[in-house]
């Protein structure tokens, strides 16, 4: 790959762009996690994100949810500059996503932890007003909170867990529990949906209708996906473009076939794969 045709995909830009960073830059004291990365990720895109361990890959993605704000740099979600946003407000905005570790609310019910998130859409504004409406026994309250679990309900279905709904999360597999949080973080009703790892632990199989499944929630909700993950064959398979991260920079961005080649992502990453 050329550098000069890396430079230009790194910093096109156009109207169907929907995320944008803009030399984000994150230090932690002396280590430079984050060093100047700069991409365009279009709508409807699924976006792969690889890396050897260490790269900055969930430093990145703590960015774009304002887990983490940059040292230096921007962050553009469709037009507006959001890197100082709190992660509740860009969770609102439309930005909704899993963890590499699994973060589940161990001792609620699969129903209780999909839930959890549609508050976000709640007329209250957040979990606790709505709770708190709800136990007087307001009626929009009541009603909201009917149709909240409905369609908690019906996420549940979709990642094929809806006859476990009343089980606690702790009691599930791995792979459901990966399932269940996908589906919570779809009830926020994201436009952009960032993964990390979402195939970790799984077997070959797991992972192939993983992919699947990850493009069929692409049109039906009419995502953009940005995803982590080391599985460099689902990855090659699934993703539109790749942006690779080494040491905190980016040295290759493009379509799979163009990164799958590229002497410096081989020498980095790839090695024989």
């Amino acid at each position: 790959m050329e550098r000069q045709n890396f430079t230009e995909s790194a910093s096109k830009t156009n109207n169907s762009t929907i995320l944008e960073a803009k030399d984000l830059t994150r230090r932690f004291g002396g280590l430079v996690a984050v060093n100047n990365v700069s991409f365009a990720v279009q709508k409807h895109e699924i976006f792969g994100l690889i890396g050897p361990n260490g790269a900055g890959k969930t430093t990145l993605f703590n960015l774009i949810t304002c887990l983490l704000q940059p040292s230096g740099g921007q962050l553009i979600y469709r037009g507006e500059e959001v890197s100082q946003r709190r992660p509740h407000e860009i969770a609102a905005k439309g930005i909704s996503r899993t963890f590499q570790n699994i973060r589940l609310f161990g001792e609620l019910s699969a129903l209780e932890n999909v839930t959890i998130g549609r508050h976000v859409h709640s007329r209250s504004g957040n979990a606790v007003s709505a709770l708190v409406s709800g136990m007087l026994g307001l009626p929009a309250a009541v009603k909201e909170e009917r149709e909240t679990k409905q369609k908690a309900q019906e996420l549940l279905e979709m990642v094929g867990l809806s006859d476990r709904a009343q089980e606690k999360a702790k009691n599930f597999p791995y792979g459901d529990q990966r399932r269940l949080e996908i589906a919570r973080a779809l009830a926020l009703e994201p436009q952009v949906l960032l993964l990390d790892e979402p195939a970790a632990g799984m077997n070959p199989s797991e992972k192939h209708q993983l992919g699947e499944f990850i493009r069929d929630i692409r049109s039906r909700f009419n995502l953009t996906v940005i995803l982590i993950e080391h599985h460099v064959p689902l990855v090659m398979g699934l993703c539109d473009r790749i942006a690779v991260l080494n040491f905190g920079k980016l040295i290759a961005l493009g379509a799979p076939a163009v990164v799958r080649n590229d002497p410096t992502v081989i020498e980095a990453y790839l090695g024989d794969e």
